[in-house]
């Protein structure tokens, strides 16, 4: 889900810079480079710390589960301050390539974010790949 909204985001940042055409390029660049630097920090102080927690979250749930209840509660709380803003600095006087650089960061720290739950999938496939290599090589063993 984080790689989708993050997609998203990244996507109207595009169209609002491609948009600019009255702007400098240095400017364009600028607010893109500005934006991957904001990702990066996203990421790094805000919202891997959020996945890491989630992570341990889903681990430490039974099997079968409320699919809502891979976030806390107060994360979607968050969730929805988060989408208000983002409304509301949609529908500000602030120039949308100005947005754009903020757009960026929020939507780039969500897809790279999301990386931590992908690595966790692979490890858990990875993980159940050896334990049936395992179990066949004991099934192996005995028919010797």
């Amino acid at each position: 889900m984080w790689i989708g909204v993050g997609a998203m985001l990244i996507v109207f940042a595009s169209e609002w810079l491609h948009d600019a055409t009255d702007q400098p390029l240095w400017l364009i660049i600028l607010l893109i480079f500005t934006g991957v630097v904001l990702a990066f920090l996203i990421f790094f102080f805000g919202f891997s710390k959020i996945v890491n927690k989630n992570i341990k979250r889903i681990v430490s749930k039974p099997e079968k589960f409320c699919s809502f209840a891979f976030i806390s509660w107060s994360s979607y709380l968050i969730i929805l301050v988060m989408v208000a803003l983002g409304i509301l600095l949609r529908n500000s006087p602030i120039p949308k390539h100005f947005l754009a650089a903020i757009y960026i960061g929020i939507g780039g720290g969500l897809v790279l974010s999301s990386s931590g739950y992908f690595i966790k999938i692979y490890q858990d496939i990875k993980d159940k790949k050896g334990d049936n290599q395992e179990e066949l090589e004991k099934i192996e063993n005995k028919e010797e």
